[in-house]
């Protein structure tokens, strides 16, 4: 019999096409008869239970694999990462978010150091990239010194054309209250670069401003506040645009009238000094009823220290009596009876509304009693009033150095 028809014979014997698939890898009889004995296969039985729980150990074990593999991924990522910039944002894109900010740029800064103080404020993503923009598209430009708003998150390319496009550099200066002229002019000169020369050389005519006859000078007119003038702005620009604010809150409190202008804005000076604006009205009203009753309490005199240390040229709450009776000083009130010559400084708002719309009151005396909180107390009477002072006194001996 060949191994044909052997094999044969034995597929056709078996009558299932498992028995076939198994005969085909069975060994001949002459292989038998040498030894080779053929290829075992085993077919596994699992019960659909059994079935479960190896397909769930395989699942858990794909799971766990890929949960370390994303582990890992994102350590060397972290690690990586901002070494090569993968995560690093080159740039924004678009003219800012909306929210502003001001950037401040001083005579001889470099365009790196412009580029580092934007992206500290956030103004730009990438000072290196800003630098790279300057000299690709401005080569043959500079940002001219100056404070500039811009927004946050602005496109490198949108950051410099607000830095160097025409008219965009600004000056900022600060002008606080109780301040005079002369420090208001040393503060311009400053932050303008303006010599303080040509201010107080506009300081001779003040008419030119607008500013009512009865006024020698522009004290009281010289707004403060923050500002932003436009660097090509001249001296005569950056008086007028504080003149008009001041014509301005004048106007606004309903104020009109040459006398009636110098009357507010001197006292409104005065309660610069005098008192905190809380106690404005207050002592606004004290004003007036001094002013108003020359026979009364105070016979008409104002006596205010204020005004004695300005026409002294000085900034003190220490006035001897020798200095409170000298009337040659123009601004001494006590000496001289009713508002001194002129305003003692430039008021702000607050202060010319409260001249323009006093308190009424019954009070001729007040004092601050602690020059730290601003408290004030009035008082109708000078018995009243001395004791006050006398908590002034007190005050000021146990706070040695602040009432100088």
């Amino acid at each position: 019999m060949s191994e044909d028809s052997s094999r044969q014979r034995r597929g056709e014997s078996s009558g299932d096409d498992n028995e076939s698939f198994h005969g085909l890898f069975s060994p001949t009889e002459a292989e038998r008869r040498a030894g080779v004995r053929g290829l075992r296969i085993e077919q596994e039985h699992l019960t659909p239970e059994q079935a479960r729980r190896r397909y769930a150990r395989r699942r858990q074990v794909l799971v766990s694999a890929t949960i370390v593999f994303v582990i890992a991924f994102v350590v060397s990522a972290s690690i990586l990462g901002p070494r090569m910039g993968l995560f690093e944002v080159k740039d924004y894109h678009g003219d800012g978010n909306g929210k502003n900010v001001s950037i401040t740029v001083s005579q001889g800064d470099s365009n790196a150091s412009v580029g580092q103080r934007l992206e500290q404020k956030g103004v730009i993503a990438n000072s290196e990239k800003f630098v790279d923009v300057m000299e690709d598209k401005a080569s043959n430009k500079f940002i001219q010194p100056g404070t500039f708003e811009l927004q946050e998150h602005m496109s490198s390319e949108s950051a410099m054309n607000s830095l160097i496009g025409s008219g965009s550099a600004k000056h900022y200066v600060a002008i606080s209250q109780n301040q005079r002229k002369d420090e208001t002019f040393d503060a311009l000169a400053k932050g303008t670069g303006i010599s303080v020369d040509e201010f107080k050389a506009l300081d001779n005519d003040p008419g030119q401003f607008g500013v009512p006859d009865k006024f020698t000078s522009l004290e009281g007119f010289l707004h403060p506040g923050e500002y932003r003038f436009d660097a090509d702005a001249s001296a005569k620009d950056v008086v007028q645009e504080m003149v008009d604010k001041t014509k301005k809150d004048l106007k606004n409190a309903g104020v009109k009238g040459d006398d009636r202008i110098f009357h507010v804005v001197t006292v409104a000076s005065i309660l610069e000094f005098e008192g905190t604006p809380k106690d404005y009205k207050g002592v606004a009203g004290a004003i007036e009823n001094r002013i108003d009753n020359p026979d009364g309490e105070t016979q008409g005199f104002l006596q205010s220290d204020a005004t004695v240390a300005y026409g002294l040229g000085k900034k003190t709450y220490q006035i001897s009596d020798e200095q409170k009776q000298d009337a040659s000083n123009g601004y001494n009130t006590f000496a001289n009876k009713g508002l001194p010559q002129g305003p003692i400084g430039s008021p702000a708002s607050n202060a010319i509304k409260a001249a323009a719309h006093p308190e009424k009151n019954d009070y001729y005396y007040w004092v601050t009693v602690n020059l730290d909180t601003g408290e004030t107390k009035f008082a109708k009477t000078y018995d009243e009033h001395q004791k006050n002072v006398d908590e002034y006194d007190q005050w000021c001996s146990e706070h040695e150095g602040k009432c100088v």
